[in-house]
């Protein structure tokens, strides 16, 4: 039985299904087009750091530095998805997707950034490609999930208004290879979190504290957002379908009524749930929450920006994992605002001390919707982390599949009330290096033996192949599997 976290009780799933959704539900009530899928990204499970003429990028170097990873562990093998792609491929077609969301290793295709190509790393994205196509997987590609070349660090990285060009000409390359073959797109992977935790919070790569490399990072990855798209659009068949991606929490006030609580709570949606949306629209930056924000842009934004920062994006991708309590701080300038940690509200969290919230996927799916041209919507990325057990060959994740059920019930919700949305992708696919924390939480669908390099699929991923209508997926598939591509 796996071990739950405290105050986490069985029965899970009834108490977060909305009790406007029929129970049970099936597959067949989201409609035949609606997608269903698994994502990754190149720098949690790839590994080969080195290999065939890979460059560093800025999460090689960043984790080399001690004290800035839970027990100083590192990417360079992962979950070697870069050996063993053709496995688990093998293993989400047995679940029944439809879709296989992933992200291209900038420094793999283009060790310095900018200039020489490395043929041999794009072929290797070629392979992945037509190895989804083999399987009847639909690829979706993610251009930049958090792993800058180190080369592009070196001159100021997210901070040098430069890279607006330079990531131009990487979505150039990238659709001009694979374009024939890649229906959907994602240009940024949760700019808010690379840019926020990279260069203000110093928790994530390249590890800067300072206000104003994140102010310039934001704006900068706003003008690459929409620049990457217009360059996607420039060079794909017009019936490829062009988004991004949005991390996102439906935020609730610590005292509602109270005044400040509830005006910290709008200023945190500004910057968590807003930053990055409304200038794809039009609306410029949501400096009416935060005016200080206004006069310290404006040392970064030059004339004509407001206009450059939007694109019509074809979906967006809503990447939701909790909620978030909001209060009042006075010692958080510019925001005002603190987040108050689950653990200290004494509620059900997961292995990321993150609440146990499914219903925030609603709330934020409607919360997007509600922009007038608001493209369609897709759950990009959803999951919850908790410890896995290994019993005799099986992972009883309880929790895990009682939070995804609760999840697509949630989704389903919002369908039934007319919000467009169109897929559902489960985060992970497999088990991976979760940046600062390690290895230690586990996401996976897919278990994985990090020594080893074992798959089994753990009982969520059963329930969601069986959900899907997928073949039976049994550890004996998953080591013939291997047998087939080692």
């Amino acid at each position: 039985m796996t071990k739950l976290p405290p105050s986490y009780t069985e029965p899970l799933p009834a108490a977060f299904y909305p009790a406007s959704a029929p129970l049970p539900f099936s597959r067949a009530d989201f409609g035949p087009d609606f997608q269903w899928g698994a994502s990754a990204a190149a720098y949690q499970t790839e590994g080969a750091w080195q290999h065939q003429g890979k460059g560093p990028s800025i999460w090689d170097d960043f984790t080399r530095r001690k004290g800035t990873i839970r027990r100083n562990e590192h990417g360079r093998v992962a979950a070697d998805f870069y050996n063993r792609h053709e496995t688990d491929l093998d293993l989400a077609a047995g679940l029944g997707l439809t879709d296989f969301r992933f992200s291209v290793a900038w420094p793999r295709v283009l060790p310095e950034g900018i200039g020489a190509v490395n043929r041999r790393g794009l072929d290797f994205y070629d392979r992945l490609v037509d190895a989804c196509l083999e399987r009847d997987l639909r690829p979706m590609l993610t251009l930049y999930h958090w792993d800058l070349p180190s080369a592009l660090q070196a001159r100021g990285g997210w901070a040098n208004r430069d890279i607006v060009g330079w990531f131009a000409d990487y979505a150039q390359l990238m659709a001009r290879r694979l374009g024939d073959r890649v229906p959907q797109w994602c240009v940024l992977n949760e700019p808010m979190v690379f840019v926020g935790a990279g260069h203000l919070l110093g928790i994530h790569a390249p590890g800067r504290r300072h206000l104003g490399a994140f102010l310039a990072a934001a704006h900068h990855a706003t003008l690459a957002q929409a620049e990457g798209g217009r360059a996607l659009r420039a060079a794909l068949p017009d019936s490829a379908r062009i988004g991004t991606t949005f991390s996102c929490s439906h935020l609730t006030s610590h005292r509602p009524g109270n005044a400040n609580d509830e005006a910290a709570t709008r200023r945190a949606d500004a910057v968590l749930n807003r930053f990055f949306v409304e200038p794809t629209l039009g609306l410029g930056y949501p400096t009416a929450e935060l005016p200080a924000l206004r006069w310290l842009l404006e040392r970064y934004q030059k004339p004509g920006d407001e206009q450059r920062m939007a694109f019509n994006f074809d979906f967006w991708g809503v990447q939701n994992y909790t909620r978030e309590v909001v209060k009042f701080s006075p010692w958080l300038p510019l925001q005002w605002a603190a987040l108050v940690p689950a653990k200290q509200r004494g509620v059900p969290h997961t292995d990321m001390g993150w609440e146990v919230f499914p219903e925030s996927i609603y709330q934020m799916l409607k919360q997007f919707a509600a922009y007038p041209n608001a493209p369609k919507l897709l759950i990009t990325e959803s999951g919850s982390a908790f410890p896995d057990v290994v019993t005799d060959g099986r992972v009883h994740d309880v929790a895990r599949k009682a939070y995804l059920q609760a999840a697509i019930g949630q989704v389903l919700r919002a369908r039934q009330e007319g919000v467009d949305v169109g897929g559902y992708f489960a985060w992970s696919l497999t088990d991976n290096f979760e940046w600062a924390e390690g290895y230690g939480p586990r996401f996976g669908l897919i278990h994985v033996d990090y020594e080893t390099q074992e798959r089994i699929v753990k009982d969520s991923g059963r329930w969601y192949g069986q959900f899907l209508g997928g073949a039976a997926v049994t550890k004996e598939r998953a080591l013939a599997a291997a047998a087939r591509t080692l």
